[in-house]
């Protein structure tokens, strides 16, 4: 599990790898990432959008961004988490994550970055 604390909001994420498949007569290999976010702030906050960097083994970067993430943009007051899973596709049997989530403290009205810590996505027949 990889663990980060931006100004009171703590992300863990946790990885699987998923299986291969092909697409466009091209192996493709499926991760899943589970992202727990918890509010140990004083204020409520709310996900607004999402920024994503994925790299694999062959050094190829997807950059993602959008709005909330799978859909919604949760608010969580003081002491309450938010848990989401998703997933991605990689050319190569493993690579990295990382990020940012953008929130809006509701105290303040301003928004902040929370850093999502990259993170491995790992086929475990490719490791040594």
């Amino acid at each position: 599990m990889v663990i980060q604390i931006t100004r009171g909001i703590k992300i863990s994420v946790l990885t699987a790898f998923e299986g291969t498949y092909f697409k466009n007569n091209k192996m493709h290999f499926a991760f899943s990432y589970h992202i727990t976010i918890e509010n140990h702030s004083k204020d409520s906050v709310q996900l607004t959008t999402r920024h994503w960097e994925i790299y694999d083994a062959l050094n190829y970067l997807e950059t993602v961004d959008g709005e909330g993430v799978i859909g919604k943009k949760p608010v969580l007051k003081p002491g309450e988490t938010h848990t989401y899973s998703s997933g991605c596709l990689l050319c190569a049997p493993f690579g990295t994550m990382k990020g940012h989530f953008e929130m809006i403290n509701f105290t303040t009205t301003k928004s902040f970055k929370v850093i999502v810590p990259a993170f491995r996505l790992n086929a475990p027949f490719a490791l040594n």
